[in-house]
């Protein structure tokens, strides 16, 4: 897909309805459907918020950005996200945490990131977190330049993520289940699973309404 024609849909994209937890659960491991609403409300979840960054590429092709995270003794080391992060009592709302988190870590310049869509809340039960992400793009091609949070930046193009054989299975063990069976994407050879597949569901199933 040409970022030109995606651009002239983004009035039709902010306008659309999207897929919810439909649309989520369709990449959800099964552990994650046993939280309800009220479970997750009665543990108090902690906020946090990620940025969909689209862009054009060297080639005018639509792509966006994925963070492979750094290694460190904590609960998402080395797993594959959004860049973002969690609420500062500081920040004046979670768009502006999403904005804040991704210049922090992939360097991009806040005014020049348009915001057009929320998506539907993620919660992670691992870390006890309620994300939410907002989906942006750049009207050019960004340099990005990550810090100590971020190992490698992976830049996936929408052709890639749209293709249904990127959608398949794994068994891995987390920290908090051995060996389980999960679905996720496969791009650019990284394997994504868990709280970012689920959102990227909702996304693919918002882009594919522009096809």
């Amino acid at each position: 897909m040409e970022f030109s024609y995606f651009k002239k849909q983004i009035t039709k994209l902010s306008n659309f309805e999207i897929g919810g937890l439909e649309a989520q659960f369709k990449l959800a491991p099964k552990i994650r459907k046993q939280y309800s609403e009220d479970i997750i409300n009665s543990k108090s979840p902690k906020k946090a918020a990620v940025l969909v960054i689209f862009y054009p590429d060297s080639n005018g092709k639509l792509n966006f950005l994925l963070t492979h995270r750094a290694s460190y003794n904590g609960t998402h080391s080395a797993q594959i996200s959004f860049p973002g992060g969690k609420f500062d009592v500081k920040d004046k709302s979670l768009k502006y945490t999403a904005l804040r988190e991704a210049n922090e870590e992939v360097g991009i310049k806040t005014n020049d990131v348009s915001i057009f869509k929320q998506m539907t809340d993620v919660y992670i039960p691992p870390s006890n977190f309620i994300v939410t992400p907002f989906l942006s793009y750049l009207e050019y091609t960004p340099q990005f330049i990550k810090n100590y949070e971020v190992e490698v930046l992976i830049e996936v193009t929408i052709s890639d993520f749209l293709n249904d054989n990127a959608v398949t299975s794994t068994t891995l063990s987390t920290s908090y289940a051995n060996k389980i069976e999960v679905p996720c994407f496969i791009l650019n050879n990284y394997i994504v699973w868990g709280a970012t597949a689920m959102m990227l569901s909702e996304i693919k199933e918002l882009i594919n309404k522009i096809k």
